[in-house]
């Protein structure tokens, strides 16, 4: 069972650090300072917003909540936010954000993983946060990649350059 507990922890580790920052660090490189705050609606969040609420929410769930650090989050000012925050400052502290996940995942025992943690209001398994996170920052990358698509008409070209890794789906 700890083989597979640290093969969870790994893959979940790629995702977050290999996968969805890169992805969503490529957006940010690309889209002006207006297109970073554009929203369709206002119950739509922003790319920023998104940024905001993803550094947010890892360092709430896996930084505080499993790293045991303060956690000093405050959820509704990511939604508030209308800039003009930088993409280079967004892309710094998203950046930051899972490099310290990045530890504290590393550090864990998958003996922990059934264990119990009270986060955001929540009783939850270590397994739970790390799944939890890890699923939300996939979503919430599809939606900037969607945006910044749709701002931009372009293909990111994240699977079609020679050598590229082919989608798993």
């Amino acid at each position: 069972m700890a083989d597979l507990g640290a093969t969870f922890l790994d893959q979940s580790r790629r995702y977050l650090r290999d996968e969805y920052l890169p992805k969503i660090e490529a957006c940010l490189d690309r889209l002006s300072g207006e297109q970073l705050w554009w929203r369709p609606n206002e119950t739509s969040n922003s790319v920023g917003n998104l940024v905001l609420h993803l550094t947010g929410n890892i360092r709430q769930w896996i930084v505080s909540g499993l790293g045991g650090t303060a956690d000093t989050r405050r959820r509704q000012e990511e939604f508030d936010e209308r800039g003009p925050v930088p993409a280079a400052d967004l892309r710094t502290r998203l950046h930051t954000a899972v490099e310290e996940a990045d530890a504290v995942l590393a550090a864990l025992d998958p003996a922990d993983l059934p264990h119990q943690r009270h986060i955001q209001g929540r009783d939850v398994s270590v397994l739970g946060a790390v799944y939890h996170v890890v699923e939300h920052f996939g979503m919430h990358t599809g939606q900037i990649v969607y945006v910044t698509k749709h701002l931009l008409g372009i293909d990111l070209s994240f699977y079609r350059p020679a050598g590229a890794r082919r989608p798993w789906w």
